[in-house]
């Protein structure tokens, strides 16, 4: 992610997080932990101007009333200090995509949001020579025959980068290294769902996060800040001790069965997988640099999702 964008991601969870504190405390006991994290992000928003800040604290606040509304447990008066942080970002690497935690000690009960400024992609995840992406995504290693399959590809680009090589100067990039990286992707997901019923679902955990979160999107230009729920585990949208939720969601259903895998058609760049209760997903590989090097990128969307994910609180402000 280019620094100019990751600075804009890290202001808007700093001003969320604020916003979120500012109004909680006036109901009950509320604390900021301050981490490395927090820090990184204050940084961030101290490079705004004061027109783009004024942009985010409107987004950031209009999103207050609707959680609220989600989580009694925020705003139960008691004696307990609620606590607000912002997450590592290595967090990532272990499935979890929340940037804010909200909860409390008195109970066991957390919250978490993932805060996006004007993009939705879901992942950006590597593929080179020794990265095992079967272990990292859903705990089993990759085959020999998908490793005899990328070797010849990742052996060619050792050999450009060497020379320095720029990626738009090969012969043919598509045809000598996307279609048979993507190739050797497909066939392998396919060989470890025959022989493991349990990996779509896995991987969709991989993909979305293995704790349910609430999905914050600041869209600037349309002047709405949208929150959808995730709720695959069930701890989201819990009544508190005295009040239901005013808005309700629905627990999702994660995969049980790949219906289908392979390239979007009339695309030599991006696989599409499809599987049961709506879920679908591509994988568009590129370059993510101009120089070659020996390993590439996953621009990971979501195509699909079940009716009730698709259901969007919209805030306007």
């Amino acid at each position: 992610m280019p620094s100019a964008s990751n600075n804009q991601g890290r202001a808007y969870e700093y001003i969320c997080l604020l916003s979120l504190y500012d109004a909680i405390k006036t109901i009950r006991p509320a604390q900021i932990i301050q981490n490395s994290s927090f820090d990184a992000a204050k940084n961030a928003w101290n490079t705004l101007s004061d027109s783009t800040r004024n942009l985010y604290i409107s987004s950031a606040k209009s999103t207050i009333e609707t959680i609220f509304a989600l989580e009694p447990n925020i705003v139960e008066k008691d004696v307990d200090t609620l606590s607000l942080y912002i997450q590592k970002d290595q967090r990532g690497e272990v499935a979890d995509v929340r940037d804010i935690i909200i909860e409390r000690k008195d109970m066991i009960w957390e919250i978490g949001l993932s805060i996006k400024h004007n993009h939705m992609a879901v992942k950006h995840s590597r593929i080179a020579k020794s990265l095992d992406f079967g272990e990292q995504w859903y705990d089993v290693k990759c085959s020999e025959p998908y490793w005899n399959a990328i070797r010849p590809v990742f052996d060619y680009l050792k050999i450009e980068k060497d020379k320095h090589t720029y990626f738009r100067d090969l012969p043919s990039k598509e045809d000598d290294v996307y279609v048979p990286l993507l190739n050797a992707f497909v066939d392998e997901v396919k060989t470890q769902v025959g022989n493991d019923s349990s990996i779509p679902r896995k991987l969709v955990e991989y993909l979305l996060s293995k704790y349910d979160f609430y999905k914050v999107i600041s869209l600037d230009s349309q002047r709405i800040t949208t929150i959808q729920s995730f709720n695959m585990f069930g701890t989201l949208n819990l009544a508190s001790r005295v009040k239901e939720p005013k808005l309700k969601v629905r627990d999702i259903k994660l995969p049980t069965t790949l219906i289908s895998i392979g390239f979007k058609p009339q695309s030599k760049t991006t696989v599409i997988m499809c599987f049961d209760h709506g879920w679908q997903f591509s994988f568009r590989i590129h370059n993510a640099k101009d120089e070659v090097e020996t390993s590439l990128k996953f621009d990971i969307q979501i195509e699909g999702m079940p009716a009730d994910v698709n259901v969007k609180y919209i805030c306007k402000w």
